[in-house]
């Protein structure tokens, strides 16, 4: 496999924190599977901080950014039975990036660490 794209984000945990007050963006942001763990967390915050740096670091990855049909509540942050974070893609997102990569097979690698106030992301896409 060769590494069709790389990402990076990093986040300020008090901007997620001020941007969930508005219930709406919640669900235009994150999936349900996210939701449900995030709010089960202790720093929920960085949960949700994690997650979305994730997001952004898979759109520039993937080259396109948050556009052309890509949802952010479509990437779905999730992790293993040992805590290890991954990327599942769902629905149009998914078909979206098929199609970009013009491969079914492919392998999206995430890194995730947070501090206090911060939250970052790595992201590889192999094909």
């Amino acid at each position: 496999m060769k590494i069709y794209g790389i990402g990076t984000d990093i986040i300020r945990v008090s901007r997620i924190k001020n941007s969930l007050k508005k219930k709406s963006i919640k669900s235009r942001l994150f999936n349900k599977k996210e939701i449900v763990k995030c709010q089960k967390t202790k720093n929920n915050y960085n949960c949700y901080a994690k997650r979305f740096a994730a997001k952004e670091a898979f759109s520039k990855a993937l080259g396109t950014g948050v556009s052309k049909g890509i949802n952010f509540n479509q990437i779905v942050v999730q992790n293993d039975k040992r805590g290890k974070p991954f990327i599942k893609l769902i629905n149009m997102t998914k078909k979206i990036v098929e199609k970009r990569l013009k491969k079914k097979k492919y392998k999206i690698s995430l890194s995730l660490s947070d501090e206090e106030n911060y939250a970052v992301a790595f992201v590889t896409i192999s094909i």
